[in-house]
């Protein structure tokens, strides 16, 4: 039987790594043209609070899926990479979103009133810790939203890494035993 050729970082067949990099930039696409396209013109209220906070919980749920995919994978540390590769730009989209909603109902709300783009820059800023100062939150309102990102960046950098790891030591742990072989989720379509 012929071996399938394996690529050096993975040691995964270059089938599944293309798979996983295809799935990845299908999912981040997608969320892009969400973003681009979904109405961000609604009023600020109690209703976009809870939207917010309920599309951060749908992400963390779909983050904790993928943990069981992770460890239940014969790639674990592939399907952790697709993981930050799919979750980190979603995450961004969402308080980007935010962002535009706020800056659309509130303009004094930042230096600048935030478009689509605008509000993207100002959410990659604020994750990478840049702050050029170029865009800046003005009220008490931004200034709050912008906080909830900084905390939720140090969950999504620290916490959620810190599960990815240990989901991929598990599966790895699984395997290496002999114990049992962690079913390969890429095979069986999931």
């Amino acid at each position: 039987m012929k071996r399938p050729r394996q690529t050096e970082f993975f040691h995964v067949p270059r089938r599944r790594l293309l798979l996983s990099a295809a799935r990845s930039s299908v999912a981040v696409i997608l969320s892009v043209v969400v973003y681009c396209l979904v109405p961000l013109d609604r009023e600020l209220d109690i209703g976009t609070a809870i939207a917010l906070v309920v599309t951060l919980v749908l992400f963390a749920g779909v983050v904790a899926w993928q943990v069981r995919t992770i460890m239940r994978s014969g790639h674990p540390r592939l399907r952790a990479v697709e993981t930050l590769a799919t979750g980190g730009p979603i995450f961004l989209i969402i308080f980007s979103a935010a962002y535009v909603l706020l800056s659309k109902n509130q303009a004094e709300s930042f230096s600048e009133t935030l478009g689509r783009d605008d509000a993207l820059y100002f959410t990659v800023t604020v994750f990478a810790t840049v702050g050029f100062g170029d865009i800046v939150p003005v009220t008490g309102a931004a200034r709050i939203l912008t906080m909830a990102q900084m905390l939720a960046d140090v969950v999504l950098v620290g916490m959620i890494a810190r599960i990815l790891l240990s989901a991929v030591r598990i599966a790895e742990d699984a395997r290496s035993e002999g114990s049992r072989e962690p079913p390969d989720s890429e095979e069986s379509g999931s």
